[in-house]
């Protein structure tokens, strides 16, 4: 399973917002919150989200031609986002895949 050694780091920002970022076992940051949380139970749910049938995944295009993706919970609100631009569809879709896209 791609990511399964995956280590998750919670951190408080410059804003005093708890985030969360995954790191993969090379120290890159393979995925980040999409926002700043006031309680870091909030963060970690967030973190943990797991497989949710109802999210929405959109793999798009960015200004610089690079492919991303972003995740979408039921209620529109973003809930997960690619943190570089891929220069195939292929590589954003296996990054996703570590966040929970089954394809």
């Amino acid at each position: 399973m791609a990511g399964e050694n995956d280590k998750y780091e919670v951190y408080t920002d410059k804003g005093g917002k708890y985030r969360w970022r995954r790191l993969a076992s090379n120290g890159k940051v393979v995925g980040a919150a999409t926002e700043g949380y006031n309680s870091r139970s909030d963060c970690e749910k967030n973190m943990n989200r797991g497989a949710v049938a109802t999210d929405k995944w959109e793999f798009y295009t960015d200004k610089k031609g690079e492919h991303r993706w972003r995740r979408r919970a039921q209620n529109g609100q973003i809930v997960g986002a690619a943190c570089e631009g891929y220069g195939r569809r292929s590589d954003a879709e296996a990054n996703a895949a570590r966040h929970g896209y089954a394809g």
